[in-house]
């Protein structure tokens, strides 16, 4: 049968035609199990084909080992060839649409973009096989300072300054750049197995999200949201740009700080102030002394005037303010409001002058006097020798300090007052915070609402431009002559800029366009709805998917980049523009650091898949908690390595359990079978009931935990199903159903039991790990849709209580035998005997299922007995109790030779008393109790507990295995 549209027919291969074609066949091998002196057969071998797709596109588990992970490429271009990752509208339903958080063009694979991926495509597969509508939007971002420094430094490396070619080549050279490299991460992206409609792939320099960003550049000034000024901003001195908050790095350096003397003016020598500075270079910049007004220290010379070192007699005021912090330094604070945040809005709040001693190039201005023109480090190097020289110089000490550096050019970033272009976001945040408070606008996991609402109460306006030449150049043009901060047009173009000016200064005017482009923040604010036809409202994606339904991101830009996508999709399409975010969080390595280069922790998706394969990396990264940072180790990743090795060798053993593709009456009695009625459930035997049972109620808590977004508890809850339940226990179970010649109907009942749990686990199981679930799915006959693109199970279906407290009787009595081999070291091969006890009720459903015990327990189907006492030789067996009313008793013979096992044991009391012996001696002699450690001595007490409870144990063992010998005589 074919597999989907367009596939071959079914047909058979003569074995040299079968790795040509790349066939889903089953094998010829024969099985059989022994139990004691007398066999269950499989029945009679086959040879089959089932369809394979022309292409060679999927591989059987009955070909291959294991999952070969080079296939996940032939997967996906799969799926993508088919259109399954483009919206299906036939089922109906509300749309669930979700943005990629667009990375960075310039950027390669990291572990944050395989966790926002993996959760990403987690809710879109799942939606998708629930039937809505799904669009998962995926886009890259120009990252404006971080692509103009590849290119520069791309230039330099062959002589050249982008002020040599200009900004118009300049910005070609940056095209040509992206043409050819900028689709290095959305390749990467892809194989995580994103399920993204690429052919709604946006760039954020795209035609049409460029005008919108020069459409709500124009919509937030004629609202008077956007204004020009000259306001600290953080400054990087060597791209020569303000930079964003998150554009920023702290890192702990070691450091100076400077304790030096400003004298009070009009006092004697005695009577100076000293401030503790980390950059005493600043001091140039100071417009006031402050101290807290509790100190009694300096309470004197509150009101006075101080004189700035090395200034040649610059008085500033001694102030007063409760901020300053009494307890570090001196307890004196240099105000330098040009140069330092905190200063900046103490000297706001005071109405204090704003003095600036830096150019943009990190050197010191005229304002410096003599240090004008000197490095800032070099300035500060310079300033302390002269300051020992003139006695101002106190004494300087090491002092760890928090640097801050640009992300992207490593410099240190200087506080520094410029003119430039701020959004007012007090209006836009006041709206932003009524979505979470009226609910239009949901925050996961919600702790974080506390955040976002803390965040948007004490917002500062934003500073969006940037002096750059790669990005969105600034829509204002100004006037030839006239004063640009007074003077300036702000439109869509330049001709309607030259329009503009015409009508109000006359037909002789001269425009310019303002040389600074905006932060690339400002175009990703506006992501949700402009990738969706924004402003054009009228498009049919926009009138199909906007609102979206989910927003995925770290919670490091919970503020920086989600916050501002709320204000500014209320502010333009009166909407908040997505219904559900969920943060994730870091990841980290084994010892929960934060992976950097200079840790050398840093773990590599793409050399991770190729040793792991993507679903493992996958299914380790979702396994994490919402918001919680996920500490990963090359243990999680082999562990669920091998978890894919589980579901192959499953799937390889349904396979082989299945009839023939060509037995027709086999495969309408296995088809026949349902199992979604309460009937047909309590019509199955007692394995078959309970797995079956398990199963649906898995269903639902996952189902339930998918809806929740909880997808550890996902992950977790199928993972323990399938190793657990199916694979170790009804797997195990179902041999006994195929080994028995004589009950056709119960092979066929198990095999419908085999299909419908596998297939069902795989459905589950594939927004985690698509690409082994797709291939399994593929192998299975029957199949007439792709796993991606298949209905959801249905929830709700029969489940029977009784059955599973049954079985799991059944399974501690199976856990019991096999604890008691294990204990007795009897052959795996070796068949034993057993009695067992229990009351009516019980013994008739064990019973029913004494081919199943004896097969798990490896027992000897001949001699497994059941009674309602014990048997007559129950002094000389070993007594197991398995639950309340079951029990066992295991002759002592058949588990091990009791003289041999006497012999041995007693040999091995006598060593153990002996090193006993040796302990206890140690511990009696006051010597070493009263000089050796402490920790040396409880060590030695507690070798001595162990030994003690061994030897006790022992002789147990050996009193039982004695009393057995005489019993027999």
């Amino acid at each position: 049968m074919a597999l989907q549209a367009g596939l071959s027919t079914p047909f058979l291969l003569s074995s040299c035609s079968a790795h040509r074609l790349n066939p889903l066949f089953f094998s010829q091998r024969r099985r059989c199990i022994a139990f004691s002196n007398w066999r269950f057969h499989r029945p009679k071998p086959r040879f089959f084909a089932v369809a394979a797709s022309e292409n060679g596109v999927f591989t059987s588990p009955e070909i291959t080992k294991s999952f070969d992970f080079s296939s996940e490429e032939r997967i996906y271009n799969w799926w993508e060839s088919q259109g399954y990752f483009k919206p299906n509208f036939e089922r109906g339903s509300d749309p669930f649409v979700i943005t990629m958080p667009p990375p960075n063009v310039t950027g390669s694979l990291h572990m944050g973009h395989a966790m926002f991926v993996t959760l990403e495509d987690i809710m879109v597969r799942y939606n998708r096989m629930k039937g809505k509508p799904t669009l998962w939007l995926p886009g890259t971002d120009h990252a404006g300072i971080a692509t103009q420094l590849v290119v520069e430094r791309m230039l330099a490396s062959e002589g050249i300054k982008r002020t040599d070619l200009g900004r118009e080549e300049f910005i070609n050279r940056v095209w040509e750049w992206k043409e050819k490299y900028g689709g290095t991460i959305t390749n990467q992206i892809k194989r995580l197995g994103a399920s993204c409609d690429w052919t709604r792939e946006h760039f954020t320099l795209d035609e049409q999200l460029s005008r919108a960003v020069i459409e709500a550049f124009i919509k937030l000034h004629e609202k008077g949201l956007i204004y020009q000024g000259s306001y600290l901003v953080n400054w990087s001195p060597n791209l020569q740009t303000a930079v964003s908050d998150l554009e920023v790095e702290y890192s702990e350096e070691p450091g100076t700080l400077y304790h030096i003397k400003y004298r009070v003016a009009g006092g004697s020598r005695t009577d100076f102030l000293t401030v503790a500075t980390t950059r005493p270079e600043t001091l140039f910049g100071d417009v006031a002394i402050a101290v807290h007004p509790k100190d009694e220290r300096y309470s004197q010379y509150i009101g006075r005037m101080a004189i700035v070192p090395m200034t040649y007699g610059r008085f500033v005021p001694i102030i007063s303010d409760k901020h300053v912090d009494k307890d570090f330094g001196t307890g004196v604070l240099k105000i330098s409001p040009g140069h330092d945040h905190n200063d900046y809005l103490l000297a706001r709040k005071l109405g204090l002058p704003i003095l600036n001693v830096m150019n943009k190039d990190g050197t010191l201005n005229e304002v410096a006097g003599l240090y004008g023109g000197l490095d800032r480090f070099e300035a500060r190097k310079k300033l302390w020798e002269d300051l020992e020289e003139t006695g101002l110089a106190v004494k300087k000490e090491p002092h760890t300090l928090r640097v801050p550096r640009s992300q992207r050019g490593g410099e240190v970033i200087e506080p520094l007052v410029s003119k430039q272009w701020f959004v007012t976001m007090e209006p836009l945040a006041e709206k932003a915070l009524r979505a979470v408070e009226k609910g239009e606008l949901t925050i996961m996991p919600e702790r974080f609402e506390k955040i976002y609402n803390h965040w948007l109460t004490n917002i500062k306006d934003w500073c969006i431009s940037r002096q750059l030449w790669w990005g969105h150049r600034i829509p204002v043009w100004y006037i030839d002559g006239k004063n640009c901060e007074e003077e300036y047009i702000v439109a869509r173009n330049a001709d309607e800029a030259l329009e503009k000016a015409h009508e109000k200064y006359g037909k002789d005017v001269k425009i310019y366009q303002d040389p600074d482009v905006l932060d690339t923040w400002f175009s990703s604010a506006l992501w949700p709805f402009s990738t969706l036809g924004w402003p054009d409202v009228s498009s049919e994606d926009f009138k199909k998917f906007y609102p979206t339904t989910m927003l995925e991101t770290g919670h490091d830009i919970l503020f920086f980049w989600v916050a501002r996508m709320v204000m500014m999709g209320i502010e333009f399409t009166g909407n908040v523009p997505f219904s559900n975010v969920y943060l994730h969080g870091l990841i980290r390595d084994s010892e929960g650091r934060k992976m950097s280069k200079t840790l050398g922790n840093v773990i590599d998706p793409l050399d991770t898949i190729k040793d792991f394969g993507t679903d493992a990396l996958r299914f380790t990264l979702a396994l994490g908690t919402a918001g919680q940072d996920l500490n990963l180790s090359t243990e999680r990743l082999t562990a669920n390595k091998a978890f894919t090795n589980k579901l192959w060798n499953a799937g390889k053993f349904v396979l082989q359990n299945l009839p023939g593709q060509t037995d027709i009456s086999a495969w309408e009695a296995v088809l026949s079978h349902k199992f979604d009625e309460e009937e047909s459930l309590l019509k199955l035997r007692l394995p078959e009931c309970w797995v079956v049972s398990k199963l649906h109620m898995l269903i639902d808590m996952v189902t339930k935990s998918y809806d929740k977004y909880y997808f550890g508890d996902v992950g977790r809850e199928i993972y323990d199903f399938f190793w657990s339940d199916f694979a170790d226990w009804y797997i195990e179970a179902s041999k006994a159903r195929f080994y028995n010649p004589g009950v056709n109907s119960e092979a066929s009942v198990a095999q419908a039991i085999l299909l419908y749990v596998f297939e069902n686990v795989l459905k589950l199981l594939h927004p985690f790990m698509p690409f082994v679930t797709e291939e399994l799915w593929q192998a299975l006959p029957q199949r007439k849709e792709a796993l991606i693109v298949s209905s959801w199970p249905q929830i709700s279906l029969p489940r029977n209580a009784n059955s599973i407290k049954k079985f799991e009787n059944f399974q501690a009595l199976t856990r019991a035998i096999r604890n008691a081999r294990a204990e007795y070291s009897v052959e795996p091969a070796k068949r034993i005997s057993a009695s067992i006890v229990a009351s009516d009720d019980v013994t008739q459903y064990i019973s029913r299922e004494k081919e199943v015990l004896a097969l798990l327990s490896r027992l000897d189907l001949e001699n497994v007995h059941f009674a309602d006492s014990p048997p007559g030789d129950a002094n000389q067996s070993v007594h197991l109790v398995a639950s309340e009313g079951l029990e066992a008793y295991l002759p002592l013979a058949d588990l091990v030779d009791i003289s041999a096992e006497i012999d041995r044991l007693s040999k091995r009391l006598s060593k153990m008393q002996t090193e006993y012996d040796v302990l206890v001696a140690r511990l009696n002699s006051p010597k070493f109790v009263e000089r050796a450690p402490e920790d040396v001595v409880s060590g030695v007490r507690e070798k001595a507990k162990e030994a003690e409870e061994k030897i006790n144990l022992t002789k147990k063992r050996l009193e039982f295995l004695r009393s057995s010998v005489l019993v027999s005589q």
